[in-house]
């Protein structure tokens, strides 16, 4: 009974340790990454929508890559952007962005690195080619 007792809790250890690795708090790179694919895929989401208000369509596009300088100026003039605001999913897309622009501008600022500073990239994405399923 004692092996199997010490294997029991060798792998109880184990996978206490591995869960513990994988809880670790998010770096500033990945909750802006992650909060900027958020707002990419939310503003596609209400670009295709029924519900929304024709002020959307003449939106400015938003497709941000985090790794692209010109992403901050994308940004600000997505949240200053002045109408549409009376539609809900708008204002809250909008709070993201000012969102992601602070945590970029003050929290995150000596961690991220700027690949690139090619403004039409974020207009004219070239985007992965979509996986038939």
């Amino acid at each position: 009974k004692l092996p199997t007792m010490k294997m029991l809790l060798s792998l109880i250890a184990l996978l206490s340790a591995a869960l513990l690795a994988n809880a670790a708090p998010p770096t500033c790179y990945s909750r802006v990454l992650s909060l900027s694919k958020e707002i990419t895929e939310s503003f596609k989401e209400l670009q295709t929508s029924k519900a929304v208000d024709s002020c959307v369509e003449v939106m400015p596009r938003l497709y941000l890559d985090i790794h692209n300088y010109c992403v901050l100026a994308k940004l600000r003039d997505f949240v200053a952007y002045p109408r549409c605001d009376r539609v809900l999913e708008v204002s809250e897309l909008k709070e993201k962005a000012r969102s992601l622009y602070t945590i970029m501008i003050s929290y995150c600022r000596r961690d991220l690195v700027f690949l690139t500073d090619d403004c039409n990239a974020l207009e004219n994405p070239i985007l992965p080619p979509i996986e038939p399923s």
